[in-house]
């Protein structure tokens, strides 16, 4: 079993910044890829940064330039370096991840979610 333990969400005024934190633990062998997802109310869940082992990242075009994703592997652990927030950034936050159980099984894993507001 995999637990992701998300924190860091919170209210913010537009412009500010926040960094969540999603710490993974359990049967974990490998961790082959990390991310966030947010979702907005009435919205379907959409990506907003993957970071793969290798440290490749990729981000969603609403997003880029404002957000970091990073991940510290010792820790299993990945971070969202959220700036310049805006109203739409507004939902709540899942980080999941990709991991090789210590049975050698490969599942996506998520988070309980963690509520990000950002006022106007």
């Amino acid at each position: 079993q995999v637990q992701l333990v998300e924190s860091g969400g919170g209210l913010v005024q537009a412009g500010g910044s926040l960094r969540l934190s999603c710490a993974a633990s359990g049967s974990i062998f490998s961790i082959n890829a990390m991310g966030w997802y947010r979702q907005a109310p009435g919205k379907q869940r959409e990506l907003v940064a993957r970071i793969i082992s290798g440290g490749d990242t990729n981000y969603a075009n609403s997003v880029n330039g404002r957000f970091t994703i990073s991940r510290d592997n010792a820790k299993n652990t990945v971070y969202l370096q959220m700036n310049s927030l805006k109203p739409e950034d507004t939902g709540v936050y899942y980080c999941n991840a990709d991991v090789t159980t210590l049975t050698r099984h490969e599942y996506r894993y998520w988070g309980q979610g963690t509520q990000v507001t950002v006022s106007a």
